[in-house]
């Protein structure tokens, strides 16, 4: 089976960026998947010009369980596959794998992949909400206007541009996840290589175990179990 986070790769052997160079960033993930076989979106529906960015965190009980971390960017849901899951313990560093771009309607995508597809299992929607550019690392004096307030403007930390250097901060407002967190590239570990880190501000939470505490679903409360027998349950 194939599974997504298999895509890890190793130093020296670092490739193209996920989503890079190609006339559609949706091709590689499109070209993975037989769509008359998975229920998963084929990314036929066009950005809806939704004013807050989207971000969503789905635990994957592959042939490996993970967490895909998801944030939407360029049209997109920029996407990293995470072993062990987000930490709200500032302590705590985690792998996150690059992966390919998956499209915007994912983000509410919550059931099974069918035994033998790319990323074959169950998907559980663990964590959603709306991210933002994290501008209180802009030096004072650099911070633009808050939206909202006279002669607003686009946020100073260009996200897109952060990404391609390796390092993006933001802030999360999820019922799960919130407050300022961090991706940074790993150094001579490949270009998909990533750690996920969470700054030591009013949300951290050190010693927090998220995984034992909050194992279901955001959208629907299911357990992955519950996920598998109903989805099972509904084939005909």
């Amino acid at each position: 089976m194939v599974d997504e986070t298999d895509a890890a790769s190793k130093p020296g052997q670092a490739g193209p960026r996920p989503g890079a160079d190609t006339v559609d960033p949706l091709d590689e993930y499109r070209s993975r998947r037989d769509f008359a076989l998975t229920a998963e979106p084929a990314g036929a529906k066009p950005p809806s010009g939704r004013e807050r960015r989207i971000f969503c965190v789905q635990k994957h009980d592959a042939s490996r369980l993970h967490y895909d971390f998801r944030l939407e960017l360029e049209g997109v849901l920029k996407s990293w596959a995470i072993p062990k899951g987000p930490s709200l313990d500032p302590h705590e560093e985690r792998l996150a794998v690059r992966v390919e771009d998956h499209p915007l309607e994912y983000a509410s995508f919550e059931g099974t992949i069918p035994k033998g597809e790319y990323g074959g299992g169950t998907v559980m929607l663990w964590d959603t909400g709306w991210w933002e550019p994290d501008d209180a690392w802009v030096p004072a004096g650099h911070r633009p206007p808050r939206p909202g307030s006279p002669g607003a403007a686009e946020p100073a930390l260009d996200p897109v541009a952060a990404l391609d250097k390796g390092e993006l901060k933001f802030v999360l407002h999820g019922s799960k996840l919130s407050g300022s967190w961090a991706l940074v590239q790993m150094k001579n570990r490949g270009q998909e290589n990533w750690l996920l880190l969470k700054h030591a501000d009013s949300s951290a939470r050190p010693g927090s175990d998220m995984e034992r505490e909050a194992p279901d679903s955001a959208s629907t409360w299911r357990s992955l179990e519950q996920i598998a027998a109903t989805e099972t349950a509904s084939e005909p």
